[in-house]
């Protein structure tokens, strides 16, 4: 999927171009699903005090609260969005994300040029409500259409934002990060993770043999 959108920058890149305003203010938010690993709920309700942006090397993402998106009829509050914990965790833990330098740049940028919320979220609609799941997948899917061949269009290639926390996690496992710490920085558990990537991680075989012969000539 990464290689598809290449040539435009990578995803991020792509979603500029959608409309005036709306792919704009939505970049950095797809940019923390794949090069963060955020999930599209836990990127709409990040706020600027969950973020460490040094001007130089990683920063890190301090994750708290998701916007998960349902009917009102579901929700505590009664609006569309409730707050709660993080996927996986106690409603009080907290998740720490170490994200690249890239990352970094495009939050600061975003921060800069749209400021936040009063709430101090980062991405937000026109009056400061909370960005539904319908808006940012019809922004995704222009987006598509942008990068990826008529015939890619109408795959399921790239199909959802979700498909971007996919890809992230796929990135770290074929780059040889350990199972255990993907799982901790995607908030996912390391058995699932593994059954759910196994695909990803075939043939990693010989780089495991390089790196034990590596390991017992040291």
């Amino acid at each position: 999927m990464v290689q598809e959108f290449g040539s435009f920058g990578g995803p991020p890149e792509v979603v500029t171009y959608v409309g005036r305003s709306r792919g704009p203010v939505l970049a950095a938010m797809f940019a923390c699903m794949y090069f963060g690993g955020l999930r599209p709920a836990e990127a709409a309700g990040l706020r600027q005090k969950d973020c460490h942006l040094p001007e130089q090397g990683w920063g890190l993402l301090t994750l708290e609260k998701t916007r998960p998106q349902s009917n009102k009829r579901f929700t505590d509050s009664g609006q569309t969005h409730d707050e709660r914990g993080l996927k996986h965790r106690d409603v009080k833990q907290t998740r720490t994300v170490p994200i690249p330098p890239e990352l970094v740049v495009m939050l600061r940028d975003h921060i800069a040029r749209f400021g936040v919320g009063g709430d101090g979220r980062l991405f937000r609609t026109r009056t400061g409500g909370v960005i539904s799941g319908s808006a940012y997948a019809k922004v995704w899917q222009e987006a598509r259409t942008f990068a990826l061949a008529p015939d890619q269009v109408a795959s399921p290639l790239a199909g959802r934002p979700y498909d971007l926390w996919h890809a992230a996690v796929s990135l770290w496992l074929n780059a040889g990060v350990h199972a255990p710490e993907a799982a901790e920085r995607a908030g996912h558990g390391v058995d699932v993770m593994l059954r759910v990537y196994a695909k990803c991680i075939e043939g990693q075989r010989d780089v495991a043999n390089r790196r034990i012969l590596e390991a017992l000539a040291a």
